[in-house]
């Protein structure tokens, strides 16, 4: 028996915790375009960061813009009465275009991102946000994380704060948690920024955000910061908080 995860990534450290107690984790990816599967990891072929191989009588390839496509009988025909959603999609020769950045390497499947969501900064470096904001939130300071950085100069975060992580933290630098000017005090922005630098380290320096403002109000389906599936409605967030993104790059020393 296995448990299988997709939907959404799943981070590697949080994979080999469940391997190293015995209980095998594996990775999947797919969409309702296809079936829903198009590849998956296997007990004896299972690497953590990928979403493993894709299943047989499956082809994939990428594309223009290292889109992820995939082509076999898993895919579907078409959007029903939706002719020109179809085209958008699916090519003549049967080539689904998955809206997925990705690689592929000695045939697994590693997932980089949505093409949508990349963020490119001002100095066209290309940043995957949700694999990065994975990383923020396996810190438990960070209950939710959401990083901005398009045609910026460089990256940074909006997070909400584990209340009794807070509390914790706010006693460390010598703060009153119940002060709400104390959420973005600079001595708290130095202390998180070094948290996060932590669960960062294997992302290129680039990517790794400078800059972070605080909130402990959660981000849910009811307030519509949250899609139904639980996934970051971005543009929402982004319309929120823009005062505080603007803020943040407007910082001293912000460049």
């Amino acid at each position: 028996r296995v448990a299988v995860s997709g939907g959404a990534p799943l981070s590697p450290a949080i994979a080999r915790c469940f391997l190293g107690l015995g209980l095998p984790l594996l990775q999947g990816y797919g969409m309702t375009e296809t079936a829903p599967v198009v590849s998956v990891n296997t007990p004896r072929d299972n690497r953590p960061a990928s979403v493993g191989r894709a299943l047989p009588g499956v082809e994939v390839r990428i594309g223009e813009n290292r889109e992820l496509q995939v082509r076999g009988p898993i895919v579907m025909k078409g959007y029903w009465n939706r002719p020109e959603d179809t085209a958008r999609i699916l090519s003549s020769d049967g080539w689904l275009g998955t809206g997925d950045q990705a690689e592929i390497i000695d045939g697994r499947i590693y997932i980089r991102g949505r093409i949508k969501e990349i963020i490119v900064t001002s100095t066209g470096e290309k940043v995957p946000p949700a694999d990065l904001e994975l990383a923020i939130t396996s810190d438990p300071l960070f209950e939710q994380a959401f990083v901005v950085g398009e045609n910026r100069p460089f990256i940074a975060c909006v997070a909400v704060l584990h209340r009794e992580e807070w509390l914790r933290l706010a006693r460390e630098v010598g703060l009153d948690a119940k002060d709400p000017a104390s959420l973005n005090h600079p001595a708290v922005h130095k202390a998180a920024l070094d948290r996060i630098a932590r669960q960062t380290a294997s992302f290129a320096r680039y990517a790794v955000p400078r800059a972070v403002h605080f909130t402990l109000e959660p981000w849910t389906i009811e307030n519509t910061f949250m899609t139904p599936t639980l996934k970051l409605k971005r543009s929402n967030l982004m319309g929120h908080f823009a005062e505080a993104i603007e803020a943040m790059y407007q910082r001293p020393g912000a460049r």
